[in-house]
């Protein structure tokens, strides 16, 4: 309807422009003077005139356009509702119907303004093709977007998690995915990455395991923890009995005996049974004297250093007793042979003596 009653108004103003820029054309040539400035005055007046109704004709196509793409983007938005089709292809739809009766709207415009709709388009052909390189990312986001429609990863409402970021989908437009955080923060994730890359949907399934891990002090009644352990899985409504709940001792490790309890719950309790638990099991443990393990720094830095001077001191005793043998030796090849004996016997040993007591007490 809108390129219709373009064409119309266009050939309209084309053929009365026709007739009158012959008839000014005649009339200048038979004229002279005065009257031949009188005319030329008056093809200006006339121009200034069809240029002011091409204006207002762009103007009213311009308006009436606008209108018609709102009462066609209602009725879309309608007919998809009475069809009750998904809010993710809903938006994607609305979006793309806009964005390409808006096109259609500036083509018209541009138009009535006295251009030529078939140069414009062949400009817009060759533009297209330059533009579409540039903008091989968004075709791609575009396709993704397809993609994402088809075959449904996730929809509206969901909370996913994909590109390093987690969010509850917010709307799927023609070239991002909206994402609104746990903060309130608003994300935009192109579709080509969401439809290409690893996207885990939290909403998929109605129940999700919950996890925890806990440490006690090593001499603990593992059986005891167990049963604090059960008792308070039990008393939680929320918590699924088939599967049933999973305890085990999970790791002993260097500071602590670690315990594992995972259950089931439905996918909507999943973050209040996980952080009550938490405060449960933290307070019961409390009550029922059960401790929960605590490395101390200062202890750990106290035998370290300990270790350090002792393998220092062992080290030091060593060469200290390599050093008075060596010292022994020379002085016994120092002393010349014509010398007492006793002396001799009697200094080096009493030497290598003295090294020996000294080295030892190192250790």
């Amino acid at each position: 309807m809108l390129l219709l009653f373009q064409a119309t108004a266009t050939q309209l103003a084309d053929s009365t422009q026709i007739v009158a820029d012959k008839l000014m054309e005649e009339a200048i040539a038979n004229a002279d003077g005065l009257d031949k400035l009188s005319l030329i005055t008056q093809q200006l007046v006339d121009f200034g005139i069809r240029a002011g109704e091409r204006i207002l004709i762009a103007t009213l196509v311009f308006i009436v356009g606008r209108f018609l793409i709102s009462m066609l983007n209602r009725f879309v938005g309608r007919l998809m509702d009475r069809r009750k089709v998904d809010i993710s292809i809903k938006t994607f739809v609305k979006s793309l119907v806009n964005i390409l009766l808006t096109i259609l709207l500036i083509i018209s415009v541009v138009g009535a303004l006295g251009v030529e709709t078939t140069s414009f388009a062949a400009l817009l052909a060759s533009a297209g093709v330059a533009v579409g390189m540039a903008l091989s990312g968004n075709l791609q986001n575009f396709a993704g977007g397809l993609i994402v429609l088809l075959f449904k990863p996730y929809k509206v409402g969901d909370w996913i998690e994909s590109q390093g970021v987690s969010g509850t989908v917010k709307e799927i437009q023609i070239f991002h995915t909206i994402l609104t955080t746990g903060d309130n923060k608003v994300i935009y994730i192109p579709n080509g990455a969401m439809s290409s890359g690893v996207v885990t949907n939290y909403n998929t399934q109605t129940t999700r395991r919950v996890e925890w891990i806990v440490g006690v002090d090593y001499g603990e009644d593992y059986n005891k923890v167990q049963q604090i352990v059960r008792d308070i899985l039990t008393a939680d409504n929320r918590i699924l009995t088939d599967p049933a709940p999973f305890i085990a001792l999970h790791a002993l490790d260097a500071s602590s005996v670690n315990v594992v309890a995972r259950v089931w719950v439905n996918t909507a309790d999943y973050w209040g049974v996980y952080f009550d638990i938490n405060k449960t099991i933290y307070e019961t443990f409390n009550e029922k004297g059960i401790n929960f393990p605590c490395i101390r720094e200062t202890d750990h830095y106290k035998i370290y250093t300990k270790t350090r001077e002792f393998h220092f001191g062992e080290t030091l005793s060593f060469y200290m007793n390599k050093l008075s043998g060596v010292i022994g030796k020379f002085l016994f090849y120092l002393m010349p042979k014509s010398s007492a004996n006793s002396y001799r016997s009697s200094l080096i040993p009493s030497t290598w003596l003295i090294f020996l007591l000294f080295s030892r007490s190192l250790k």
